[in-house]
Formats: C-alpha cells, sequence, structure tokens
C-alpha cells in the first residue's frame, strides 16, 4: 500500500508539472504521514545528510566550471581546432560541432551545459554555411549528451555516491564507450551531409592549420588533461579536480584569453548557483525517495520478478535497458540514478555484470533521455537557441537517438570496451 501511493503521488504531481525535485519530495512526505512507521523529521534528516557527502562537492564546482569555460572563448577555440581536422570535407562542420562537444565534455560534466556552450556558437554557424537549421539543431542536442558520458561526469558522481563505486575508475571507464557513442552520431552526420551535399569551411586541412589552431587551443585542450590526468594518476580527487577546474578555467578566461570580464563573474555565480540549488534538491528529495523504496524491499521484489522472467543475463540487461530508456523520457537524470541505482545495481551484480561497467550502460542508457520528450532537456536548450518547437527538433533528432541506441548495444555486448583501461 505504502508502495502505491508513494509512487502513484509521484507520477499525479508530474502529470500537473509539478516540479521533479518537488515532486518527490511530497511524495515522500504524503507516504510518511499516511504511514507513521518512520519519524516525522525523516524528510528533514534526508534533505541535510544526502548532500553533506565530499563526493557530492564535485557537482557545484564542475557546474560552474561549465558557467565559466562556456563564457570564456574556450568552447570557439575547441571547435576551430576540431574543425582544421575535417572543416573542408563532406559534413566538415556537423562532424567538428560532434567533437567540439566532445572536447567540451571533458570539461563540463553536464549535458544541457555542453548544448547551451557549443549551441550558441555552431547553430549560426552552420546555418551561415548552407546547413539546414532544424539538422544544425539536432546535431547540437545529441552531441551535448556526450557531456555526461565522456568524464568529468556529474551522472557518473551521483552513480557513485549511490552505489559505493569508485568515482575515479566510473571516469575512466567512460572515456571509450563516450568516443563511440561521438563516432556513431559522426556516421549519420556524414551520410546526411553527403546526401545534402553539406560541406564546411573554404579552408582546407593543412598541418600548418592544424598547428595554428592547436596554438590557439593550447589552453582550452590542457584543461581537460589537467582534469583527468590529475584524477587517473592520483594526484588529486574527483573532487578536487572539480575545485582545480574552476581556478584554472578563471584564469585561462580571464587573464589567457581575456574573453570573460570580472563583471561577468555575479551573473555565472548566479546561474551556477541556481543550478546547483535545483541539482540538490533533487538529490536530497530523490534520497528520501529511494530510502522509502528500499524499506519497502522494492529492489528484492524487482530482482526477483526479472529472474522469474529470465535468468539469461543478455535478456535480464535488455529488460532493464528498455525499462531505463522509458523512464529516461519522464525523469530527470540525476532523480533516475539516485533512485534506480541501489534497485538495479544489485541485479545487474547478481547476473554477472561489473558495477562499473553497469554504470557506464547506465549513464549511456540515461543520456539518451536528454534527446527523448516529454522531458529531453537537451531538446528544450536547443529550442530556445534556434527558435524551433520541441517536435520538430524530435523527429529530426530521431537518426541520433538510433545511433546513440546501437553504441549502448555495443557497450552492453563488449564490457571490455568500458573496462579497457581498469
Amino acid at each position: 500500500m505504502a508502495t502505491a501511493v508513494l509512487f502513484g503521488s509521484f507520477a499525479a504531481f508530474l502529470l500537473l508539472n509539478v516540479p521533479i525535485g518537488i515532486s518527490l519530495g511530497i511524495a515522500a512526505l504524503i507516504t510518511l504521514f499516511m504511514f507513521q512507521s518512520i519519524p516525522v523529521d525523516f524528510l528533514m534528516k534526508e534533505l541535510v545528510t544526502s548532500i553533506d557527502n565530499f563526493p557530492l562537492l564535485a557537482v557545484p564546482f564542475f557546474i560552474l566550471a561549465g558557467e565559466i569555460m562556456g563564457k570564456g572563448g574556450i568552447s570557439d577555440r575547441l571547435f576551430r581546432f576540431a574543425n582544421s581536422f575535417v572543416g573542408n570535407k563532406t559534413g566538415g562542420f556537423a562532424i567538428a560541432t560532434i567533437i567540439t562537444c566532445m572536447f567540451f565534455a571533458a570539461i563540463s560534466g553536464s549535458g544541457p551545459a555542453t548544448v547551451a556552450a557549443i549551441g550558441t556558437i555552431m547553430i549560426p554557424a552552420m546555418v551561415n554555411v548552407g546547413y539546414d537549421k532544424k539538422f544544425a539543431t539536432a546535431i547540437v542536442a545529441a552531441a551535448g549528451s556526450i557531456g555526461v558520458i565522456i568524464p568529468p561526469s556529474i551522472p557518473m558522481i551521483m552513480y557513485g555516491v549511490g552505489g559505493s563505486v569508485s568515482i575515479g575508475d566510473l571516469f575512466i571507464a567512460g572515456i571509450v564507450p563516450g568516443i563511440i557513442v561521438g563516432l556513431g552520431m559522426m556516421v549519420w552526420a556524414y551520410i546526411y551531409s553527403k546526401k545534402k551535399g553539406y560541406m564546411g569551411s573554404d579552408e582546407p586541412t593543412s598541418l600548418k592549420n592544424i598547428v595554428k589552431s592547436f596554438l590557439n587551443a593550447t589552453w582550452a585542450l590542457a584543461i581537460p588533461v589537467i582534469i583527468l590526468g590529475g584524477i587517473y594518476t592520483g594526484w588529486f580527487t574527483p573532487t578536487e579536480a572539480a575545485a582545480i577546474a574552476v581556478a584554472v578555467g578563471l584564469v585561462v578566461s580571464l587573464f589567457i584569453y581575456k574573453e570573460l570580464k570580472f563583471r561577468d563573474l555575479p551573473k555565472i555565480l548566479i546561474e551556477s548557483s541556481l543550478t546547483t540549488a535545483v541539482v540538490m534538491i533533487i538529490v536530497g528529495t530523490a534520497t528520501a525517495f529511494g530510502k522509502f523504496i528500499t524499506i519497502e524491499q522494492i529492489p528484492t521484489k524487482i530482482a526477483e520478478a526479472m529472474l522469474a522472467i529470465s535468468e539469461n543475463p543478455l535478456v535480464v540487461m535488455a529488460l532493464i535497458t528498455v525499462f531505463l530508456l522509458i523512464v529516461g523520457c519522464f525523469m530527470d537524470t540525476t532523480a533516475a540514478i539516485i533512485i534506480l541505482t541501489p534497485i538495479l545495481l544489485p541485479v545487474a551484480v547478481q547476473i554477472g555484470y561489473d558495477p562499473v561497467h553497469f554504470g557506464i550502460i547506465m549513464v549511456v542508457n540515461l543520456a539518451i533521455g536528454f534527446i527523448t520528450p516529454p522531458l529531453g532537456v537537451n531538446l528544450f536548450v536547443a529550442s530556445g537557441i534556434s527558435g524551433f518547437s520541441i517536435g520538430a527538433i524530435s523527429k529530426t533528432v530521431i537518426p541520433f537517438f538510433i545511433a546513440m541506441v546501437i553504441s549502448l548495444i555495443l557497450i552492453i555486448l563488449l564490457p571490455q570496451l568500458s573496462l579497457l583501461f581498469l
């Protein structure tokens, strides 16, 4: 009965368009008052203790770093470097945009932040050289999803905290899958561009242009090397890396590229604080929601139900994948990971999946949710930049969705892609 009230009230609030963090909190509160076997102050304690966590400090820092670097000229230099390799080839601008999103993913850790930083530059640039604006918008929306797959990744931090899995190992495991997803998108971008005759810049690909753009983007390219290199060598933790990313981003944007001014900082701090507040509210309420699920022994029941259907690991993983793809359409990635990790991770381990490998499967699954309506956060951000409706972008983004699903299947079937460097 408590389970029905918990999920029923949560679904009702979502249908009423109540923000997901508030929906989770009110659903937990209603259940708390109706079934008073749990102390009344349970929800308040969870809201505080769930975010009183050192690894979670990385989240606001990476959000702030993404805001700083998106407005500090870094994304523009990353594009010029990527464009120097493929700019004059078939679909050059489209492929360069995807590569730029992959570079920026190694800085921001956020899908929507990647779309906002790259979209404002690349959508007008592609339109200026003859690309269809709808196609350009779909590319940025889809490629922005890589922002949570290539490390650093905020969802990976959430999974690591919720599943007691090494965040450093998750970051290492996310590199190859992120590249595979990017390559899958590039294949479709090339096919479509060849059909439509889309090219890129008139500037030829040459060693001189590559070296010139590399020197211009040296600091932009050095930032992910500093962040990830420091984590992988053990010089600092992911949380410390996030703080260093903010410091390096400020120095590069203010004093080296000089495209960020001190007067811009208050607005950046406000925007990143609002984003952080939303994320942390979701973390707190989703944790309380998840505790109710654990008390009701829902993870055990779901595990038993799935294993009753089949004990074949691939069949069970197929069920989990379909379930996560559906969840990604309706639920925020952060909330989904916090709620579902305690439920699905034991099932995955029971059928023989490595916790790190399953973490990557889960993150890639939910990353696809960034481009699937009705939630589709990346679609909303891209829509705000281009002016197209969500429906119009959704149709154009379907081939990229298929490319991501194919990439996901490869990641599931070939665990060595995720565990190669571990």
